[in-house]
């Protein structure tokens, strides 16, 4: 079990302090406004209503004990900067941080953030992908020029092992995992056979991946 702090409990970051208590993880959520952290505090480890700017009050809640921190300010970009920038010098190991834009991204890794994440970029990316292809499940880009992608198995492929559809050779791209029904093989090898229905995870460069798009 990790433990989380997510600042800012907006749409996007309830959604996802709630999802990882949900996965069995500690979380601490912090947001300014208390009918926010009021309508959270069932759904997670702790809510605490508290000023995220505010070194003081961040160290007070021990977050240096932490091993994830997720910061999901919204409109305040200044805010957010200063968040990334506190919970990154009192020593928390992983922070994440969600960029408005390009710019607001570089700063955030400047000051430190591990990562940075763009939710309405890459949920616009992964439906436009959705709605293209139907034979695309999920996309998920990793950086400019890579992604990974879950797709179904096409018909070249069924009743072949991975070695006999060439999969890497003709589309360039590398099969990660295979779902069949409930099971997944998260290391398949050259002689798993790949059936009617499997979904493959498959990671590479956005032109290779375009191939597969049908």
């Amino acid at each position: 079990m990790k433990q989380f702090i997510v600042i800012g409990c907006g749409r996007f970051g309830s959604s996802v302090a709630k999802t990882l208590y949900k996965m069995g993880n500690d979380v601490l959520a912090i947001d300014g406004h208390e009918e926010t952290v009021q309508s959270i505090s069932d759904e997670v480890t702790h809510a605490v209503q508290a000023d995220a700017t505010d070194e003081h009050a961040l160290r007070s809640l021990g977050i240096r004990n932490f091993d994830v921190a997720v910061i999901t300010i919204g409109s305040d970009i200044q805010a957010s900067i200063m968040a990334t920038l506190i919970v990154k010098e009192l020593g928390v190991k992983f922070v994440v941080a969600k960029a408005q834009n390009e710019l607001h991204a570089k700063v955030l890794y400047k000051i430190g953030a591990d990562r940075v994440v763009f939710p309405e970029r890459d949920m616009g990316i992964r439906v436009a992908h959705n709605l293209v292809s139907s034979n695309i499940l999920d996309y998920i880009e990793l950086a400019p020029d890579y992604s990974i992608m879950e797709i179904t198995a096409l018909d070249d492929w069924l009743d072949k092992s991975l070695i006999e559809a060439d999969i890497r050779s003709k589309y360039g791209v590398n099969i990660m995992a295979i779902k069949h029904g409930n099971e997944i093989n998260v290391s398949p090898t050259a002689l798993d056979v790949i059936h009617r229905g499997d979904v493959l995870v498959v990671i590479g460069h956005n032109n290779d991946l375009k191939k597969l798009e049908r």
